[in-house]
């Protein structure tokens, strides 16, 4: 577990800032620029994981932590740790294609498990619909809007490998309160059976899904689903 920094061939360091999945204020935007040109940083560049790298000299890192602290901005995780939330724009005003707003509960899971202690690298995903730019398929925990405040959940997938797996769905048409729910459940029940180093796929893989997720009936569905049922009642 530890900050994302990374010393790389040519001895300079690469540092990982973390925004809100990836979004900043101009005053951040400026506040970097003028960071980069005090400590005279040798290049800039944009991850897909939604941060941002700095490639800075190594004498130069205890003074770009207080700078970039005092933009409101943090510096990335690394480890077996949850990682910073890879959220796209989905939200009424960052992406004219949002169901939902997969942007909004993306801050709200990273502002709250961002950096806890899990088995192996735990790396979270939501998506406003189901073009899924995100990548939510491939991550330990997707989400994807498939209405207002309407998500379906998909757990177990892996990217970044020779043998990438999409992950399974597991429940649709929850709302976000439930989305945080089960994410904490599905933490919890990881960091009890997961072996060190194991990453959740083959946690799923060994002890089987069914004990990694809550009971359908316990998950917070969403207004259209409990309008569905009500519907169902009815007729």
């Amino acid at each position: 577990m530890g900050h994302a920094i990374f010393e790389q061939r040519s001895g300079i360091l690469g540092v990982a800032v973390a925004s809100a999945c990836g979004v900043v204020s101009s005053d951040q935007l400026i506040g970097m620029g003028e960071i980069a040109k005090k400590i005279q940083v040798h290049g800039i560049k944009m991850t897909s994981r939604s941060t941002i790298v700095f490639l800075i000299n190594s004498e130069d890192l205890e003074q770009f932590k207080i700078e970039i602290e005092k933009v409101g901005l943090s510096l990335g995780v690394f480890g077996n740790v949850v990682r910073n939330v890879k959220g796209c724009a989905g939200s009424d005003a960052l992406c004219m294609r949002a169901l939902g707003d997969a942007y909004g509960l993306g801050v709200e899971i990273q502002n709250k498990f961002m950096n806890q202690p899990v088995p192996k690298d735990f790396k979270i995903s939501t998506a406003g619909c189901i073009r899924a730019c995100t990548d939510p398929y491939c991550a330990d925990f997707g989400v994807i809007a498939t209405a207002k405040d309407t998500f379906s959940i998909y757990i177990g997938g892996r990217g970044g490998s020779k043998k990438p797996i999409h992950g399974k769905l597991i429940f649709q048409e929850v709302s976000s309160e439930g989305v945080i729910e089960v994410l904490e459940y599905v933490l919890k029940r990881y960091s009890e059976l997961g072996e060190p180093g194991e990453r959740l796929c083959k946690t799923i893989e060994r002890c089987g899904v069914d004990k990694i997720i809550p009971s359908e009936d316990s998950v917070k569905k969403s207004s259209l689903e409990e309008l569905n049922d009500f519907l169902d009642f009815m007729n």
